[in-house]
């Protein structure tokens, strides 16, 4: 209703076709942006603490990588990380516990970011 009165208004105000299907497929695009977003109903934990183990090393997981030589921010999934822990079994396992939420290796510094569930 209230989008008939706004194509209304504007057919008033001498406003072209083009102006009135534009606004028009603006208001359905945030319509169907809405409806998407309440059904994905995935969470997100930030505290490693409170992650599953078996979904540390996911796709779904993010981490952030700092260089130590060039100063640049990046970002993996849980199953790069994994590959940066290479043979670090110490550091796999303070991760999994959550008793640390970040590792070095070689010259990056590797940190857990989040994850979606």
């Amino acid at each position: 209703m209230k989008g008939n009165k706004d194509i209304e208004k504007m057919l008033l105000n001498n406003a072209s076709y083009e102006a009135i299907m534009k606004s028009k497929l603006e208001q359905e695009f945030t319509q169907e942006l809405k409806k998407t977003k309440n059904k994905s109903g995935k969470k997100v934990i930030t505290d490693i603490k409170k992650v599953p183990k078996d979904r540390l090393f996911s796709k779904d997981a993010v981490f952030s990588v700092i260089n130590k030589n060039s100063k640049t921010k990046s970002y993996i999934n849980g199953v790069q990380a994994e590959g940066y822990l290479g043979a670090q079994n110490s550091a796999r396992e303070n991760l999994l516990s959550g008793a640390s939420d970040a590792f070095v290796s070689e010259n990056s510094y590797v940190k857990f970011e989040k994850i979606k569930i």
